[in-house]
């Protein structure tokens, strides 16, 4: 009865030793991928991180885009003052109020009507 006992019993052992190493091994596999799977959203160059820096790249384009626009008319406001008398002269009645010797400057205020 003895020897009977014995190979059930080993048996026995040798399956609760594999269930054990597979649930050992599942279980490392299941933390590894929940590991992976956390980085790739919330980590250093994550996806929330990511979608940060694209928005703040189209942000920047826009800017960079604004501010050639106002850069080139700047320029071309700087070249006619530079070289176009005539606006140089629009420029100065418009801003400055100046005029011509004897032309009269007509000043109209606006009383919100």
């Amino acid at each position: 009865m003895r020897s009977r006992m014995q190979p059930r019993n080993l048996r026995q052992q040798v399956d609760d030793e594999r269930r054990r190493r597979n649930i050992i091994f599942f279980t490392i596999v299941i933390m590894a991928f929940f590991y992976m799977g956390i980085a790739l959203v919330l980590g250093n160059m994550g996806f929330l991180k990511y979608s940060a820096l694209t928005k703040t790249k189209n942000r920047l384009d826009t800017e960079i885009t604004t501010l050639d626009k106002e850069n080139k008319a700047l320029k071309a406001h700087v070249s006619a003052l530079k070289d176009d008398n005539f606006y140089i002269e629009k420029y100065a009645r418009e801003e400055y109020g100046l005029a011509k010797p004897g032309e009269y400057v007509f000043q109209f205020k606006d009383d919100g009507r």
